[in-house]
């Protein structure tokens, strides 16, 4: 008796690219919470700052840095918003006055992708019959409902995760002995670090070492290179 083929259902596909867009903002935030704030710590710290200095600067950092991230971010991701809908409404005009041209540009793009002229013309057509601009803003302008941008979602992701990010060498500060604050700092700081890039990397999808790397590498040289430039300029503490 002949096995039966599998006629199973396969199991939908686990896909990372819905999660660009927070993922982005948020591991950026806090990344720059982490690395901003203890380095101003460690800069200051290698001064010879007092630790209730050393908090206050800290604390000041954590509240510029986190509007700062946020207005970013709105800005930023609001003039990539204004772009898309200009060329959406572009889209829509010419969809109303050149409908054959636009027939023709589709499925030209379906060319480009390896279907032949007949059949590229088919489904060009079959498409446009449902939601044109939804087929042209996917296939014609790379806007799909992932990658549309989302200008308050983004401001909020960065202000958050920066001030969680920033929490951790405040928090060090208040932990560390009296002479140890750029060294307790600096360590807790690259382990957050190291968590934060092997945390987004599992989350992504991505390569969980070379993120994890990357992140701690370039985070280690900024807290390092600001307590050098610190300790040139130490002052009395009275």
């Amino acid at each position: 008796m002949a096995d039966k083929p599998d006629i199973s259902i396969p199991l939908p596909e686990r896909h990372f690219a819905s999660r660009i867009a927070w993922l982005r903002a948020a591991v950026l935030g806090a990344n720059d919470g982490i690395v901003s704030t203890a380095s101003l710590i460690a800069g200051v710290a290698s001064a010879g700052m007092a630790a209730a200095d050393v908090l206050v600067a800290g604390g000041a950092a954590v509240v510029a840095g986190a509007l700062s991230m946020a207005a970013g971010e709105y800005v930023s991701v609001s003039s990539q918003a204004d772009t898309e809908r200009a060329d959406l409404e572009r889209e829509r005009h010419e969809l109303a006055t050149r409908p054959e041209a636009e027939l023709a540009e589709l499925a030209g793009i379906y060319e480009e992708r390896g279907l032949s002229p007949e059949l590229a013309h088919r489904v060009a057509t079959e498409l446009m019959e449902g939601d044109a601009l939804m087929v042209h803003a996917r296939d014609e302008l790379g806007i799909t409902e992932i990658a549309t941008a989302r200008p308050i979602l983004a401001a909020l992701s960065s202000a958050a995760s920066f001030t969680l990010g920033a929490a951790l060498p405040l928090t060090a500060v208040l932990a560390a002995p009296a002479g140890t604050i750029t060294t307790v700092t600096t360590a807790a700081s690259i382990v957050a670090l190291g968590i934060l890039g092997a945390l987004s990397a599992r989350i992504g999808g991505a390569p969980v070492l070379v993120a994890t790397a990357r992140v701690v590498f370039w985070g280690a040289f900024a807290m390092l290179a600001t307590a050098a430039v610190g300790s040139l300029f130490e002052v009395p503490v009275g």
